[in-house]
């Protein structure tokens, strides 16, 4: 019954975007690929063009995330700009597919105030004027069977979802987002799916390990202000009860390196474990190429009530620098203090410093990242990750994901002489998909799979197995590609 549920739901999630624009005027031209950088046109502008989202290949970007609201298309040349190729749900599932807006940008906007590279591609989904305001929605519904082998290993059947909604709009000088993400996975049981050698949060007051916990109703609801102080210079201000603090790079479903990629990172808890955050507040000053920011938020992790919000704290912070050199590189380092971020280790606080790569050139999309946690008091745990998306051509694509991760809550039992040890585990992970679009709407189908394999200190045998390994085989409807 929890199972029907949280599939039912799921498809509620993603279909709501299709019927809430259906009544909404589109607007004239196609904002999706457009960044945030300059004053809004007018619709009335450019009411001459129009662009087919349908068939547009951006689906991996984040809606509720980017900043449309301040886009200067008064010089731009829309009207040669070939988008029928872009069929399918990556930004970048055409061959040589090339980012046809503003070159001086050479960045995207991915989850909370991150940069991604421009080369990544637009976004696709929903898009209509209101007014002043600019409406965006996205979201899909993924369907999942995996199987983990090994003592530790389980199979299940299970359904993710995922909706993002925006309004933008210009303020003369400044641009106004508002921003929301929201998720129906709380549906499913508390102990989430299996991910083997994961950890990280619990389930009935115990932790969760060889597991990937559901993420909370409310994944994002925050606003950006954005205010020109130069030419190609502004401030800005985020900030929400629900948020994604400047710490780290842009979370895994954000990032067009893990687009089809069906499993969460078994570094999630490393790297991108605060995309929702109860209460965020950051500050920052943006160029083209560089990006400096601050953030004050709270610093425990969610707790196991994933229908609600929780009381917002500030008392944790953070520091990040981005650098977009071009739309083909996004860099950054961050470092940041969690107060108590972790249930079980209540008395325990964290220092978190970060430094990611990503690349996007045509059809491929790449990201390398590294961590260190250091738990105060306690060890410093480090982690290493890359990841990859491949287009072969519009519909086929390869992915992977390779990660090295010293993590020492895999034995929670304290009675176990190995209770606390930490133990380096790599994952590696190789997949497939395919994709299409159904009918001449916005929305998407992809199907496919991944295999992974792990090594592990012997150690572990006895627990693990000699050779665990898994497979996970999924079937995703999406709002874009």
């Amino acid at each position: 019954m929890s199972f029907r549920l949280n599939v039912a739901a799921s498809l509620l999630a993603a279909a709501s975007p299709v019927a809430l624009f259906a009544q909404a005027p589109t607007a004239g031209h196609d904002h999706a690929g457009h960044q945030s950088a300059s004053p809004l046109t007018p619709p009335a502008e450019n009411a001459g063009e129009t662009m087919d989202h349908s068939t547009m290949d951006h689906g991996a970007m984040d809606h509720g995330a980017m900043d449309h609201a301040g886009m200067n298309h008064s010089g731009m040349d829309h009207s040669g700009m070939d988008h029928a190729q872009h069929n399918g749900e990556t930004p970048a599932s055409a061959p040589n597919h090339v980012h046809p807006t503003d070159t001086a940008q050479p960045y995207v906007d991915g989850s909370g105030t991150a940069r991604l590279p421009a080369a990544q591609g637009p976004m696709s989904g929903l898009h209509a004027m209101s007014g002043d305001w600019m409406l965006m929605a996205h979201g899909n519904v993924q369907l999942n069977y995996t199987d983990h082998k090994g003592p530790r290993g389980d199979d299940l059947v299970y359904a993710t979802s995922m909706l993002m909604l925006a309004a933008e709009r210009d303020l003369g000088g400044a641009r106004l987002a508002l921003r929301s993400m929201l998720s129906l996975e709380p549906t499913m049981s508390a102990r989430g799916y299996p991910n083997l050698f994961a950890t990280g949060e619990t389930a009935g007051g115990a932790a969760l390990v060889d597991r990937q916990h559901p993420h909370d109703l409310f994944m994002e609801l925050a606003a950006r202000l954005d205010v020109d102080i130069a030419p190609g210079a502004s401030v800005f201000l985020y900030g929400g009860p629900v948020g994604e603090p400047a710490l780290g790079p842009s979370a895994f479903m954000h990032r067009a390196s893990a687009h089809y990629n069906p499993e969460p990172p078994i570094t999630h808890h490393w790297f991108d474990s605060t995309h929702i955050t109860y209460g965020v507040v950051t500050a920052g000053v943006a160029l083209p190429q560089w990006q400096l920011e601050g953030s004050a938020f709270r610093g425990r992790e969610p707790d196991e009530e994933r229908w609600g919000i929780e009381t917002p704290k500030l008392d944790s912070w953070s520091v990040r620098l981005s650098w977009t050199p071009t739309p083909n590189w996004a860099a950054q380092v961050s470092h940041g203090f969690l107060k108590n971020p972790e249930t079980l280790h209540g008395d325990q606080n964290e220092h978190r410093t970060t430094a990611s790569v990503h690349y996007a050139d045509g059809a491929l999309s790449a990201t390398a990242a590294f961590s260190a946690k250091n738990r105060d008091p306690g060890d410093t745990l480090t982690a290493w990750l890359g990841e990859i998306n491949y287009d072969l051509t519009p519909r086929h694509s390869l992915f992977g994901r390779v990660e090295n991760v010293a993590n020492d809550e895999l034995i929670p039992d304290h009675d176990d002489p190995l209770h606390d040890v930490p133990f380096r585990i790599t994952k590696m992970q190789a997949g497939y998909a395919w994709n299409t679009p159904i009918g001449d709407g916005p929305v998407h189908l992809a199907l496919g799979g991944s295999v992974n394999l792990y090594a592990k200190p012997a150690a572990l045998d006895a627990v693990y197995g000699d050779n665990p390994w898994g497979y996970t085989l999924f079937a995703r409807l999406s709002l874009g590609r």
